[in-house]
């Protein structure tokens, strides 16, 4: 009997990926991922042992990758505001690089966190455990107000991860003239996310700075406003 011809390890998650991205965890088929992957059942059943420590096994090395990128960015020697920046940044080039994850996260967390073990339970919590140091920092330097690190996190993770996953549905709206959003790319929401973010963050001014300058009677300062959230602000009003 002929041995079956073996592939690397990530071939096969690759495959489970898009997937479980399709289906969810209930609706994924092995002998779809393993068609997928072109191997046999038998050959993936050896390098993971189940369909469940194959979804296990993507979701933690996503994890770790995210992770490992935020103590990155927490260890460079940047402000508090060009921390956060890069943090979005990072966070939007996983979900980039891995296009299946956001749909796969969306439905795990519309199931409850039904299938994460505790081992891809800590994989988890070192996401926004790695984040904390950045609103640390930003705190301790008087360039952030007084945040939960958590609360925090999830003000900048959840809207990146939701845009990404949008994307079909935004490609309909399109299509459909229902919205033009034609300007709207993701690079684009990703400096829009940054302004936000760093303007939740920011510390209050302190009084002597929000006086107003003195001019005539009845001039009000106006905010500044960059190009991009122009821009977007703009085609939410249309």
């Amino acid at each position: 009997m002929a041995r079956p011809v073996r592939v690397p390890p990530d071939h096969i998650l690759t495959a489970a990926a898009t997937e479980f991205a399709a289906c969810g965890f209930a609706g994924a088929r092995v002998d779809r991922i393993a068609r997928r992957a072109g191997v046999n059942k038998a050959m993936l059943y050896y390098h993971f042992g189940s369909k469940k420590s194959l979804y296990r096994e993507i979701l933690r090395r996503t994890f770790a990758d995210a992770a490992a990128r935020l103590r990155a960015v927490s260890a460079a020697g940047e402000t508090p505001a060009a921390h956060v920046d890069r943090a979005i940044a990072v966070l939007a080039e996983v979900a980039h690089e891995r296009p299946y994850f956001p749909a796969i996260m969306l439905r795990e967390i519309a199931e409850g966190g039904a299938h994460l073990d505790a081992r891809t339970l800590a994989a988890l919590a070192e996401v926004p455990r790695a984040f904390a140091p950045i609103v640390a920092h930003g705190t301790a330097t008087g360039a952030f107000r007084p945040l939960h690190p958590f609360a925090a996190y999830f003000t900048m993770f959840a809207p990146v991860v939701l845009f990404i996953a949008a994307e079909p549905i935004r490609r309909e709206l399109s299509a459909g003239g229902l919205l033009t959003l034609s300007a709207l790319t993701p690079d684009a929401f990703v400096r829009h996310a940054q302004e936000c973010v760093r303007r939740a963050f920011a510390a209050d001014a302190p009084p002597a700075a929000r006086r107003r300058a003195p001019g005539r009677a009845g001039d009000h300062a106006k905010p500044a406003v960059n190009g991009t959230t122009r821009s977007l602000t703009s085609q939410g009003r249309g």
